[in-house]
This record gives C-alpha cells, sequence and structure tokens, in this order.
C-alpha cells in the first residue's frame, strides 16, 4: 500500500480509502461482517476510513466506531465523515451548513462513532441558504475545540472552494483541507476546474464513485440482459435503462476498457482505480465494497501502475475533462434545482410585460 500526505495537514493516508456507504442497511446489514471487512482493509495497510452520518441514517458510523473500538486501531486510523444532509427526523434546521446543525451533528457522529475526535470534517454538499464564511467559522471552532482535526468540502464546484479559500483568508479563519469529487474513467468533468483548483490551494483530494455506480465492475456489458427488478437497477432504474441513450454511451465506452483492461493484464476495475490514482492531484481514492470478496478484488489492483501508452489510450475513449455521463448523487446548482430562484414573481413579471 502507497502512502500520501492529505494535502496540507501533514497527515499520510492509504492511497486507497474505505468508504462504507454500503456498511448498514442500504447494504451489508450484517454488522459484525462489515466490522471484518473494515479490520481486513486495515489489517491490508489501508489507514484512511470515510463514512457519513446519513449513511444509512448514521448505523455505518456506528458500524464504524465498533471496527474502531480497539484504542491501538483507532489511533492508527484516519477516521473522516460527513455532514450535510438532515438525519434522525424532518424539520426545517435538520440539514445544511449552518453553525446551528454542525454544532449539534458533530456531537451525534462523534456518539455514534465512539471516539473523542474527527480526524477529517466534511461538508457533504454546498448550502446556498448558509454564507460561507457561517459554516468556515463553526468548524475553524471545532478544530480548536479538539473535536475535529481537520475539515474539507465533498462535490463542491471549483467556483465555491475558490470563494471559501478567499473568505478563510479575508476572515482569519481555518480553510478546507480536502475536497471529495466523483471521479471515474466515465466522469471527466472534475479535471477541467475542480482537481487544478484543489491543486491550487494545497488541497487532498479523495474521490468516490471509481467504479462508476457499478459500470466499471465489468458486471453491466452491451448484449447482456439487465435485471431491473433487483440491485441498484430497481432503486434507479434510469441509471441502468439499456433502451436510454446515455446507458448506452455509458455501455460503449466500457467495452472499450474493458478490451484495454485485457490488452494489458488487468481487471475492468483495477484499471479503473489505477487512473484515478495516476492524477496528481488525487490523495486517495475511496473504494466502497458491500462484501469481502469485493473488497479483496479490489485491492488486487493496488500496485498497478498506468504507462503514458495506456492513459493516452483512454484519454481517446473518453477525453479529458469530459463526462460520458452526469455523475450520480453529485451536487447541482440551487439555481437549477429550484425554479423560483431563476423566475421573478408573477406580479413583476405582468408588470414588465
Amino acid at each position: 500500500m502507497r502512502y500520501r500526505v492529505l494535502g496540507g495537514t501533514g497527515i499520510e493516508v492509504s492511497t486507497y480509502c474505505l468508504g462504507t456507504m454500503m456498511f448498514g442497511a442500504v447494504g451489508n446489514a450484517d454488522h459484525q461482517d462489515s466490522v471484518r471487512i473494515i479490520h481486513a482493509a486495515l489489517d491490508q495497510g489501508i489507514n484512511f476510513v470515510d463514512t457519513a452520518d446519513m449513511y444509512s441514517a448514521g448505523e455505518s458510523e456506528e458500524i464504524v466506531g465498533k471496527a474502531l473500538r480497539d484504542p491501538h486501531r483507532r489511533d492508527e486510523t484516519v477516521l473522516a465523515t460527513k455532514v450535510y444532509f438532515p438525519v434522525g427526523g424532518e424539520g426545517p434546521n435538520r440539514g445544511g451548513g449552518s453553525r446551528r446543525w454542525i454544532t449539534r451533528a458533530v456531537e451525534n457522529s462523534l456518539k455514534r462513532l465512539g471516539t473523542e475526535w474527527i480526524d477529517l470534517y466534511q461538508v457533504h454538499r454546498p448550502d446556498h441558504r448558509t454564507d460561507v464564511e457561517e459554516t468556515l467559522d463553526v468548524l475553524t471552532d471545532l478544530v480548536a475545540q479538539g473535536k475535529i482535526r481537520a475539515f474539507g468540502c465533498s462535490t463542491f464546484p471549483a467556483e465555491q472552494i475558490v470563494e471559501a479559500h478567499a473568505v478563510a483568508e479575508r476572515r482569519g479563519l481555518r480553510r478546507f483541507r480536502s475536497e471529495q469529487p466523483p471521479y471515474s474513467l466515465l466522469a471527466r468533468g472534475v479535471e477541467s476546474s475542480v482537481l487544478p483548483v484543489a491543486q491550487r490551494y494545497g488541497m487532498g483530494v479523495l474521490t468516490w464513485s471509481p467504479l462508476a455506480s457499478g459500470f466499471l465492475t465489468g458486471k453491466y456489458r452491451k448484449g447482456r440482459d439487465v435485471d431491473m427488478t433487483s440491485g441498484r437497477a430497481a432503486l434507479q432504474p434510469q441509471r441502468f435503462d439499456p433502451s436510454l441513450p446515455l446507458t448506452q454511451a455509458k455501455l460503449d465506452a466500457v467495452e472499450e476498457f474493458a478490451a484495454l483492461a485485457e490488452e494489458i493484464g488487468c481487471t475492468l476495475p483495477e484499471l479503473a482505480i489505477a487512473f484515478v490514482t495516476a492524477h496528481p492531484a488525487v490523495t486517495s481514492v475511496i473504494l466502497g465494497p458491500r462484501t469481502m470478496e469485493q473488497l479483496e478484488g479490489l485491492l488486487k489492483g493496488a500496485s498497478l501502475g498506468l504507462t503514458d501508452e495506456v492513459l493516452d489510450r483512454i484519454d481517446e475513449i473518453v477525453p479529458p475533462g469530459t463526462n460520458v455521463y452526469p455523475p450520480d448523487g453529485a451536487w447541482r446548482p440551487a439555481a437549477l434545482t429550484d425554479p423560483s430562484l431563476r423566475r421573478r414573481p408573477t406580479g413583476e413579471r405582468a408588470a414588465a410585460d
């Protein structure tokens, strides 16, 4: 296992980070089995574990807490979690980047994780309702209190990362030390601005969805029937419906990548993960196994390096900075998702007419 420094924090983390989204009700509901998988990853040299308060409504954090109950394991593990989405009920103030919510959420995460500190606390998505100064201010206080060691952002667009750094400098606040964007062979959009901006500000980068929601596992291939009644396909059919042009575009690219992987003597998932770790901005790539078998398969490619020739071939299949599909679960600006933010009130429109 290789290790890299996380931005300017001085913290060394493994180039593979164990993601735990699939531990809990949405994936592997067997707590003991999930703990075994976490221990196996740690025993293989992974020292970086990423979770979030909203994964299975807090259950993932509880599982991670059980796995790190031994003080030595906790001491040797760089533990990351996230805040933003509502957890534990409904209400107008149960989520976001406000001081009110973050102050409450961090205490809940510490309790579920069974720890006194979080190494990397990440804001899961931008919050257009909260001034970023408010968010940075409370996170700065949490560092001073010793509850978190560093903080970062997740799935932030480049312009909001720049704004956050400018506010931090102007107001004398601590700044985001990492960014967690979606990045894969099929989703390279972050190469155009997010990754260069992260490099410019000396931020660590831990990427999610390296297997493109399963399309780079080899399970979904052209000409094969897709079971739309189970698994991910049943939960989000729009991602996997073979009749959709977007799905066909993904499958076309997968065929070319599968052929390339076979040519260089590796599996498709190994190629996918090696590609992400090859980018100089990337510190660590998040692996999200549900089973021990999946973990073992992903770890087989830990030593794989890609030549310039192979990387050039990849660029020919999916050009740098382009997305074959919009990364699933990625952030979209409120100005696009909330019509009221781009339409004047009816009365004003009528008066203008």
